[in-house]
């Protein structure tokens, strides 16, 4: 299985690029087999080849759940509202950018956000999302030993957002329900 920890994000407002200061820092460390970290920024199209080929997605990127600043967010990417426009803060939405990807099998996706304490000019993030840094970090590789080692089913619907909690990492499994 090929598992893509994807970081997408702008890094020109503040706390919206999240996701890829989080693939940077996991860039540096070893990496289970299979394993690929790939920094998408704003640019979906540039990565379509890594999104066809993946069995399974790791999406890292703000997410406004209602949450306090800095909570992190474990929520499968059908569960996600979808915006109804075709473009968004990244250029294209990412339900777009896996159709175009012309990939007959569905991958797996997971989405990790981090609440944003503010979404505006600067490259700087916010202390609170800085603060949240390692515990998303620590849910990726959770997340990845979890599924490489068979413990848990791989796919779904947040089945173990307890075993999240524990480690003080907040899952919201029902944010943005359809």
């Amino acid at each position: 299985m090929k598992t893509l920890i994807l970081g997408i994000g702008n890094l020109l407002l503040s706390d919206e690029g999240v996701g890829v200061h989080v693939v940077r820092n996991l860039a540096q460390r070893k990496l289970p087999y299979g394993v690929a970290v790939v920094e998408a920024g704003t640019a979906f199209l540039d990565v379509l080849p890594d999104i066809a080929q993946a069995d399974r997605i790791l999406l890292v990127d703000a997410m406004e759940g209602g949450g306090a600043p800095g909570s992190v967010y474990r929520v499968p990417f059908d569960q996600c509202r979808h915006p109804g426009m075709l473009a968004s803060l990244h250029g294209l939405d990412l339900s777009r950018v896996l159709y175009m990807a012309g990939n007959d099998r569905k991958p797996e996706i997971l989405v990790f956000g981090v609440e944003p304490a503010r979404i505006e000019w600067g490259l700087e993030l916010s202390p609170a999302v800085q603060s949240a840094l390692p515990a998303i970090e620590k849910a990726l590789l959770d997340e990845l030993s979890r599924c490489e080692n068979g413990s848990v089913p791989c796919s779904g619907a947040g089945e173990d957002c307890d075993s999240l909690q524990k480690n003080h990492v907040t899952c919201i499994t029902n944010y943005g329900m359809r």
